[in-house]
């Protein structure tokens, strides 16, 4: 058995008003399913660094406070993935736009659920669901 390729990538749960920021993919194999922003952590980077980068790239936007969350393991059938998840506020004034995704959405804890998320983020929405109100009890704002 050969080992999977790992890829490493970096993710923003994006915070605001009581709501995470979902985006929903427009291309490839898991188009139609959603995801957090983010993307590879290029070398020489941080994921802490690539976090911020990618939410730029893909949304527009900038990011304020940004902390560590968890890092995500998981096997796709022809790589794994290992994924730095943080959680995020935007800059001041800052509105994010879906330059790369067919659909952004603001959900509540209550709606995580409704949506059809990628593989490898499942088991991050059921955390994020469960300690809601601990990650979320204040905006640095």
């Amino acid at each position: 058995m050969s080992e999977l390729n790992t890829i490493r990538v970096a993710a923003a749960i994006i915070s605001k008003d009581g709501a995470v920021l979902a985006c929903k993919r427009s291309q490839g194999e898991f188009a139609g399913m959603w995801e957090f922003p983010g993307g590879k952590v290029k070398e020489g980077e941080t994921a802490f660094d690539a976090c911020r980068r990618e939410a730029l790239e893909e949304l527009g936007a900038k990011l304020s406070t940004t902390y560590y969350y968890d890092t995500v393991e998981y096997d796709y059938p022809t790589f794994h993935l290992s994924m730095d998840c943080y959680v995020c506020f935007l800059a001041q004034g800052e509105e994010p736009q879906a330059l790369e995704h067919e659909e952004i959405r603001w959900v509540t804890q209550e709606e995580l659920a409704s949506l059809t998320w990628l593989p490898a983020d499942q088991n991050l929405v059921q955390s994020l669901a469960f300690a809601w109100d601990t990650i979320f009890a204040t905006e640095p704002f």
